[in-house]
């Protein structure tokens, strides 16, 4: 029996009838929170010791480091040990570095050292968190709602990283130093370890790779890693889309992270709030795209919708290239970000359908890891590149190399008949206790 067009109409809020994804969710929500809050209480604590854009650019990379060092281990940890309490280890870690960095501010002891093992901390912890994250949803949540309830993370994210926590940031560095603004950021990591105390433990009826799990404790890294690689080489629908994000990361992060500022500035003018505003498009495009790919059904075609929306998504870029209107260069950030995010909510509910769950941890990590890989180097060609090759030029090719790579990769890895062969049809469970 189809399910009435109200039952449908609020598909997206599905997921929050369970008690523990609201408890999750919460949490994720208020851990997103305080990491767009520390973005920018960071830059102004660093500021305050020192003035240098070196310094920043230390504290900056320290997290970026954490990040990539510990997403591997991440997932090697979301599957072989219990995923609620690696996410209460990484609350209670975050709560501590930003608690020392409180007291420091407080004694006049802050330094740009502290600064930067902070920084590692919380990217170290990030790396820990995400891949528990996906890895749990499955064994917390029926099959037909992974899909809205990917799209809820994927709607906060930017709303509350890019734009939310910002803005409540900024309005505490202006009556306050950063050390006494960063207690914001302390409360919401406490409230959101608070919440996963309550968190109660999977269900055993959705533990179907206990076995799995137990024997994994058993095994070596090394062959935990083997198993996660391998079976990425042998799956087409796995292997391609790691290397066409690999591509798109390295030819699109570079440009839009250090080349669109310089082109804002150079077509409309040096007030920062028209390069705020663009960037702003690029996060509600994501926001909507998350809600209206959570409202819907997954789609029958999901390989090739994925892969064809992501590639479509770049096109833009050339828009914004070529541009000397405002108008059109905000329509296209936000084009970009409806686009990526409607794919991601895909990705990650494909993810979750298909991988083994036994494993699942560590294909999130590695996925986590080769999207992030290769964006420091798109950073660092992207200046040296635009001294040599015309702005435009660069974002043309940013825009059209992801298409025309995203119908290759639709073809090598034969995806129109895979998804025919593993239909996602979504069945109604009842192994799961709202």
């Amino acid at each position: 029996m189809p399910p009435s067009p109200e039952r449908d109409r609020w598909r997206a809020l599905r997921p929050l009838v369970h008690r523990d994804f609201r408890i999750l969710f919460g949490a994720v929500v208020l851990s997103i929170s305080a990491a767009g809050m520390w973005a920018v209480v960071m830059v102004y604590a660093v500021i305050r010791i020192s003035d240098d854009p070196v310094q920043l650019s230390i504290v900056a990379a320290a997290n970026a480091v954490g990040l990539l060092a510990c997403a591997i281990p991440g997932g090697i940890a979301a599957d072989r040990l219990p995923r609620r309490l690696i996410l209460r280890a990484v609350e209670t870690a975050n709560v501590l570095a930003i608690g020392s960095v409180i007291i420091a501010g407080q004694l006049g002891a802050l330094t740009i050292g502290h600064l930067a093992l902070v920084s590692l901390v919380l990217g170290a912890g990030a790396g820990f968190f995400f891949p528990s994250y996906s890895a749990i949803l499955p064994r917390i949540l029926p099959t037909e709602h992974l899909l809205p309830a990917n799209g809820l993370e994927g709607a906060v994210r930017p709303a509350l990283q890019q734009a939310a926590g910002p803005a409540m940031a900024g309005l505490l560095l202006a009556a306050l130093i950063p050390s006494q603004a960063a207690i914001a950021v302390l409360v919401a990591h406490a409230l959101a370890l608070v919440l996963l105390l309550f968190l109660r433990p999977e269900p055993a009826a959705m533990s179907a790779d206990a076995g799995g799990d137990v024997s994994a404790t058993a095994r070596s890294i090394r062959h935990d890693l083997v198993e996660a690689v391998s079976f990425t080489v042998r799956t087409p629908w796995l292997l391609w889309t790691l290397l066409f994000a690999t591509i798109w990361v390295l030819v699109t992060m570079g440009p839009e992270e250090v080349l669109l500022p310089f082109v804002t500035r150079e077509r409309f003018g040096a007030d920062p709030r028209l390069f705020g505003f663009l960037l702003a498009c690029f996060g509600v495009g994501g926001v909507v795209g998350s809600i209206v790919v959570s409202s819907l059904r997954m789609p029958r075609r999901y390989l090739t919708a994925m892969t064809l929306v992501w590639g479509v998504s770049t096109l833009p870029f050339v828009v914004i290239g070529l541009t000397h209107q405002y108008w059109l260069m905000a329509v296209s950030g936000f084009a970009c970000g409806f686009g990526f995010s409607y794919g991601n909510v895909i990705w990650g509910t494909l993810l979750q359908r298909r991988v083994p769950r036994h494993m699942l941890g560590r294909i999130s990590s590695l996925d986590f890891f080769v999207s992030l890989a290769l964006m420091p180097i798109s950073m660092a060609l992207a200046g040296p590149l635009s001294t040599v090759v015309p702005i435009p030029v660069i974002f043309v090719v940013a825009g059209v190399v992801p298409f025309v790579l995203s119908l290759v990769v639709i073809w090598l890895a034969r995806m129109p008949h895979d998804e025919i062969a593993h239909p996602l049809e979504e069945h109604h469970r009842t192994d799961v206790t709202p």
